[in-house]
C-alpha cells in the first residue's frame, strides 16, 4: 500500500531539494543533479536498521516496480555510513 501526503500535509512535498552529493551503500558518490529531467522519489529516514525505517524501507522496495512503471527513481537517505547502509540492505 503506497500512502501519499497531501501537498497541504507537508510544505515540502513537490519542492525542489536543495542539490546534494553523498555516497551509496557501494560508497559511489551519487549527485541529485544526475537525475535532472526524471521524477525522484527522495525520502529521508533517521537511522539504518531501526524498526520504523526498516518497514518505511520495506514498503519503498515493495512498490519500486510501480513507481519504476511510473518513470520514478527511489532514493532514500540517512545520515549513516555507506557499511551502515549496506548492512540495511541486507
Amino acid at each position: 500500500m503506497i500512502i501519499m501526503a497531501q501537498s497541504n500535509e507537508d510544505p515540502f512535498i513537490g519542492k525542489k531539494a536543495t542539490p546534494f552529493c553523498l555516497p551509496n551503500a557501494e560508497e559511489t558518490i551519487i549527485c541529485l543533479n544526475s537525475f535532472l529531467g526524471r521524477w525522484v522519489v527522495l525520502y529521508f529516514y533517521p537511522r539504518d536498521n531501526t524498526p520504523g525505517c526498516t518497514i518505511e524501507a520495506m514498503q519503498f522496495n515493495a512498490a519500486l516496480e510501480k513507481f519504476a512503471d511510473l518513470g520514478a527513481q527511489v532514493i532514500g537517505v540517512s545520515a549513516d555510513s555507506p557499511q551502515s547502509h549496506q548492512k540495511f540492505a541486507e
